[in-house]
């Protein structure tokens, strides 16, 4: 996909040239003035004359008139250099790569020493780019009847960079392995739920495991009951589809220790249960999975990358429907810890999968635990649709996993967790539990569930409710599925320190 020159003559005809620009420019250095020279300084002077503008976000794309082997230059602004860090560069070149994508260009050139500045290493550029060019570039296909006129892809990306060769390519396929794990997570969060069961997940994650010679488990009904997965099997009740527990175990140690296990909510459909949700609610709630997708998006860049870390991923996988078996309200089940829950609301189904799923990583011999789920609409009303809402019982592991997510560019930020909230998620007369104890902080009620099942192990919750899809394209993808916390899992994985 990418080929790195350090010459620009060296690459063959291409249809555009891709250049970052920083404020404050008043001339162009390296491949992008050979090219200002071939264009007799026109370059240069629509730069003086604001045609080509550096201010952040602002693209302007100058046609070469044949005069030079790309057809055309698109030039994206980066703004002040000493402001500009690695996810502005990625969103800029993600917009110039939508412009090269939408203009029809099959191949595109990028002057990679452009977009380094003050703040952006040529290794943190390439990584950028690589990464926003898998992103920016997405389209989920969808079940449409094909049109007649073919759509363009780019399929080749030059890259024209003075740094070391090597260490832009690395960088690159590092992007790259990271843009295309995101991609892979945004597009089973956009199947639609008759296409991707509880089973059809499994089978997902069995080929995956495959690949990259993971340990796969795959527990089936008969064996939830065996092992007492209460609480999981309870949400599975009213359906005809039969649940799935996936485990997948990647040893990147000589010994299983100090294993992070990820947690990853696998509801491939959710209706709430007896306590039915309002017909608007219910619309969307394919991408009830997403937590299950962002972990195994996560796995697919630790098949890739090999970090040196023991990981296990686990997640419970079912929809949560209605019938004459449905679990109801006022139910008492047990979670396989033991715990015994009472059911309020069917429609806080995805604690009760994720309860088992954080009790059976633990006996896998997870020593750190994260878990990812759409798991309340209240951290949306608390933190709106750009930032994942966190919770922790522990906080040197959170300092880790709140690096991981900045360096992501995926934001969270902390909600509390008091002896008070777990108070309330005990207040039952009959049972050790309850799911649901209010509308009142109902995203650190839901998160406060989970800790009960974490118990000493250092944990950490994310609720990506809110971010898990998006109602409008940006930058670096298009409305639908984002891919969230797959890159921030894998890089918590990369970067972890006991």
């Amino acid at each position: 996909m990418f080929q790195v020159h350090n010459n620009l003559a060296t690459g063959s005809k291409l249809e555009c040239l891709i250049v970052g620009i920083y404020e404050h420019a008043s001339k162009f250095f390296g491949f992008t003035a050979d090219a200002d020279e071939l264009l007799e300084g026109q370059l240069t002077q629509l730069l003086k004359e604001g045609e080509i503008s550096a201010k952040a976000g602002k693209a302007a794309k100058i046609h070469t008139l044949g005069k030079m082997g790309v057809k055309k230059i698109i030039f994206i602004g980066l703004g002040k250099e000493k402001t500009a860090d690695f996810e502005s560069v990625r969103e800029a070149a993600g917009k110039a790569f939508k412009l090269a994508k939408e203009a029809k260009s099959s191949s595109a050139a990028v002057d990679l020493d452009s977009f380094i500045g003050a703040n952006v290493t040529g290794s943190d550029a390439a990584h950028a780019i690589s990464e926003a060019f898998a992103l920016a570039t997405y389209h989920f296909e969808g079940y449409k009847q094909k049109s007649n006129e073919p759509e363009t892809f780019i399929e080749e990306v030059q890259v024209f960079s003075k740094e070391d060769q090597d260490e832009v390519k690395a960088a690159l396929t590092v992007g790259y392995v990271f843009g295309r794990a995101t991609n892979s997570a945004r597009n089973l969060v956009n199947l639609p739920p008759n296409m991707l069961t509880a089973d059809d997940l499994a089978q997902y994650a069995r080929k995956l495991g495959e690949k990259y010679n993971f340990e796969i488990e795959i527990l089936g009904k008969e064996e939830m009951e065996k092992l007492g997965m209460g609480a999981l099997l309870a949400v599975n009740q009213g359906s005809v589809e039969p649940p799935r527990m996936i485990v997948l175990k990647y040893q990147g140690k000589e010994e299983w220790t100090d294993v992070i296990g990820l947690v990853g909510k696998g509801v491939t459909f959710d209706t709430g249960g007896y306590s039915l949700k309002p017909r608007e609610s219910m619309v969307g709630m394919k991408s009830d999975m997403a937590g299950a997708a962002a972990v195994l998006g996560a796995m697919e860049i630790i098949g890739e990358m090999k970090p040196g870390q023991n990981v296990v991923a686990v997640i419970p996988s079912t929809d949560n429907m209605v019938s004459g078996n449905a679990f109801k309200p006022d139910d008492v089940i047990t979670a396989m810890s033991g715990k015994t829950i009472e059911v309020l609301n069917t429609d806080a189904e995805g604690r009760l999968a994720l309860a088992d799923a954080v009790t059976y990583a633990k006996q896998h011999g997870a020593g750190y635990l994260v878990d990812v789920a759409t798991l309340t609409g209240g951290v949306i009303i608390a933190l709106g649709s750009e930032m994942t809402g966190a919770m922790t019982n522990n906080e040197s592991f959170f300092e880790q996993v709140l690096e991981a997510s900045a360096e992501a560019g995926e934001p969270i930020w902390r909600l509390p967790y008091t002896k008070k909230d777990q108070k309330r998620v005990r207040n039952s007369k009959i049972a050790d539990l309850n799911n649901s104890p209010g509308r009142e902080g109902h995203a650190i009620m839901g998160g406060a569930f989970i800790a009960e099942f974490a118990e000493e192990t250092p944990w950490v919750h994310l609720d990506i409710a809110g971010t898990a899809t998006t109602k409008k394209d940006s930058e670096l993808g298009t409305a639908g599925a984002t891919g969230v916390m797959t890159r921030t899992l894998a890089l918590l994985v990369e970067r972890f320190e006991v």
